[in-house]
């Protein structure tokens, strides 16, 4: 299991799984808001399951 997402797209993702945590505690209140975590985590460990699936690799290393 390789890395497939780029330093770009790592931070984009932290931004937007904080966004929809976020969600959970103002706003609407819903617990959709929990969704947030997959992008989190798909950047902390830096591999995108759907990414691969479908053949993109935006980390530059071309493997």
């Amino acid at each position: 299991m390789g890395k497939n997402v780029g330093t770009v797209d790592r931070v984009l993702r932290v931004v937007v799984g904080l966004i929809l945590i976020a969600l959970v505690f103002v706003g609407p209140q819903t617990p959709w808001g929990w969704i947030g975590l997959v992008p989190l985590l798909t950047a902390l460990i830096g591999f995108c399951p759907a990414y691969r699936l479908i053949g993109i690799n935006t980390c530059g290393l071309r493997k």
